[in-house]
């Protein structure tokens, strides 16, 4: 049987956060990288409602060959972070945790692709569809964070 740590290893603080304190513009970076991933999404058409649905009607091979291409990039980068026992750029090791499959990955997925289709928008590029001027995402948003929050209020209580 499980114990409680393998399932929740991570609840309330990730295994590789940093506990240094640094000024409010340290975190600016992250903006700045942040707008600049979006506007490569919205050039790339990674956000457009109907290149989306053209891949959940398999009439396109575009949005399979962004997914598939950042599939193979994070499988490159996490085996080069293991395999060269990497650190972060302030000398911590980084830790992945071992993943155990189990049944209550199928159903959020099933959720998540459902969702998807219908809203043509997943969580990453909510922000650079909203930034476009897709106002009407902002619904998507609040639905997402609901949605969020409602899984962490019954999280105890769910199988996992």
């Amino acid at each position: 049987m499980k114990k409680e740590t393998d399932i929740r290893h991570q609840d309330t603080i990730c295994t590789n956060e940093s506990h240094l304190q640094h000024k409010w513009y340290h975190d600016l970076k992250y903006l700045i990288v942040g707008v600049l991933f979006g506007i490569v999404f919205v050039k790339a058409e990674i956000i457009s409602w109907f290149r989306i649905q053209e891949m959940f009607r398999l009439q396109s091979f575009h949005m399979y060959g962004v997914i598939g291409s950042a599939v193979v990039t994070g499988m490159i980068s996490v085996w080069i972070i293991k395999k060269f026992k990497m650190k972060t750029i302030y000398g911590v090791k980084i830790s992945i945790a071992p993943k155990t499959f189990n049944k209550g990955q199928i159903y959020g997925g099933l959720i998540f692709g459902f969702g998807w289709a219908i809203t043509g928008a997943c969580p990453g590029p909510l922000f650079a569809q909203i930034g476009t001027g897709a106002f009407a995402v902002i619904i998507t948003l609040v639905s997402a964070v609901l949605g969020t929050w409602v899984y962490g209020y019954f999280r105890n209580n769910l199988p996992h």
